[in-house]
């Protein structure tokens, strides 16, 4: 039992490392996706997760929404989590989610939702993928160090929210 249990381990293992670089699913970056190159020395600092966060509420305020923002490190562990009044509370999950997947995957989550809309089920068993728009991650000098997650408007505003956090981060 021990070994069939070692051995399932390694197959699974295995499996998510290759559904983590999109082998299995077939999820690409789609071209001209914007992806952050951060301007700090390789990690995402509270003054700069702040000025995401403002930004990102900035351009929610202007679409009429109230979300919730979630900026991560590379290890898809909590660096600011910001609620707007009004912001449905499961917005702070879902904001979470789509920094996670962004991180896990090195990829926006608005990948994952084309590649499901494409009849990619495979994304549905992708762990920490989240099929939804709002998760983008941030690079420096090619090496992932973060990622904003966003939730509260529809898919698309949601995204243009994580866009104007990831604009700020560039300053």
């Amino acid at each position: 039992m021990l070994r069939l249990k070692s051995a399932l381990t390694k197959t699974v293992s295995r499996m998510a490392c290759r559904l983590a670089c999109g082998v299995v699913a077939g999820v690409n970056l789609p071209s001209g996706t914007a992806v952050a190159e951060a301007p700090s020395a390789g990690e995402i600092a509270l003054p700069q997760a702040r000025a995401m966060a403002q930004a990102a509420e900035s351009k929610a305020v202007s679409n009429g929404t109230a979300i919730v923002v979630h900026v991560v490190d590379a290890g898809g562990r909590t660096i600011l989590v910001e609620r707007m009044a009004d912001a449905q509370i499961a917005s702070l999950d879902l904001a979470e989610r789509k920094a996670i997947s962004a991180v896990f995957y090195k990829r926006p989550s608005a990948a994952f939702e084309t590649a499901l809309a494409g009849g990619k089920m495979a994304v549905l068993a992708l762990p920490h993928a989240m099929p939804a728009a709002g998760g983008i991650p941030i690079f420096h000098d090619g090496r992932l160090i973060g990622a904003i997650g966003v939730s509260g408007g529809n898919n698309a505003q949601d995204e243009q929210a994580a866009q104007a956090g990831l604009a700020a981060m560039k300053e």
